[in-house]
């Protein structure tokens, strides 16, 4: 478990976009609603905040720029998923409490549509097990800061 802490702690994002499998098994899932929709939802200590339709805490990256592309590949998006559009769909679902209007999307260098909110990238944190979890929370992994997503789209915490 020590060498997996290491991993998780020193290794970095790269631009190429090359694929990494995932050495993390994928959490059971937690709700039942479309992956693609992202809804808010109210996790103690941290307030209202995004979630995708399984109920999983949704995550802006500092590294990333609002308005840009994804800046989290290889080991950096193995760690920490994407939040993409499943195939077949059309756009991401406005759950309750989001502003349709904050919702969008962006390519990714792997062919895929990243889900964003007020111009972030989203992602997932594979340890986040079960629903009202942010252990991803204030996190310093793969070259930047992770921070969970208020209702407005800014990260919750970041000073």
């Amino acid at each position: 478990m020590a060498s997996v802490a290491a991993v998780l702690m020193v290794t970095g994002c790269s631009p190429s976009g090359t694929a990494v499998s995932s050495p993390f098994a994928p959490p059971a899932p937690l709700e039942h609603g479309p992956v693609n929709e992202v809804k808010v939802r109210t996790i103690g200590g941290l307030g209202p905040l995004l979630v995708d339709g399984q109920g999983r805490t949704l995550y802006l990256f500092t590294t990333d720029v609002r308005g840009s592309p994804s800046r989290c590949y290889d080991i950096c998006a193995v760690q920490w998923p994407p939040l993409t559009l499943p195939p077949g769909a059309a756009a991401p679902i406005a759950g309750p409490g989001i502003e349709g209007r904050l919702l969008g999307t962006a390519p990714r260098t792997d062919g895929t549509t990243q889900i964003t909110y007020n111009g972030w990238p989203l992602y997932l944190w594979p340890f986040d097990r079960s629903p009202g979890q942010a252990t991803g929370q204030a996190l310093t992994n793969a070259g930047g800061r992770w921070y969970a997503v208020d209702v407005t789209g800014n990260a919750i915490g970041a000073h």
